[in-house]
């Protein structure tokens, strides 16, 4: 994520025991999730940002209509809406990387799926032998 707390998914490792390839996918698996929570955060920023955005944009507009006293508002507003623009740019920004890294943990949870079925087709072969 663009905050610099997103950790990296740990690479597969492939031959593994049952439990090491079982350890890996859940390890991975706790990772996606925590991609997934951090996407979903993201997006309610998003949009939280985009309704702000949008309230303060329509409160400078009831602000040009107002009295001399309104100019003070005004330009209040204004500030805010280019804050809360601010704010859905780095949110969408964050979304963006939220979903790359979403992407790249899901990628390690089936590669530690997959090592996890391989090892066990392995000990089950080795107990078949």
């Amino acid at each position: 994520m663009a905050d610099g707390t997103a950790s990296e998914p740990k690479e597969i490792q492939t031959n593994l025991s049952v439990p090491e390839a079982l350890s890996q996918w859940r390890e991975a698996e706790r990772t996606a999730a925590v991609a997934r929570r951090g996407r979903l955060a993201a997006q309610m920023a998003t949009a939280a940002a985009d309704e702000a955005s949008l309230a303060a944009e329509a409160t400078a507009k009831a602000a040009r209509t107002s009295l001399e006293a309104a100019t003070a508002a005004e330009h209040s507003a204004l500030k805010t809406a280019h804050a809360a623009r601010m704010v859905a740019q780095a949110a969408n920004a964050d979304l963006a990387d939220a979903d790359a890294e979403m992407a790249v943990t899901d990628l390690a949870e089936a590669a530690g799926r997959d090592e996890y079925k391989r090892a066990m087709n392995r000990a089950r072969e080795r107990n078949e032998a």
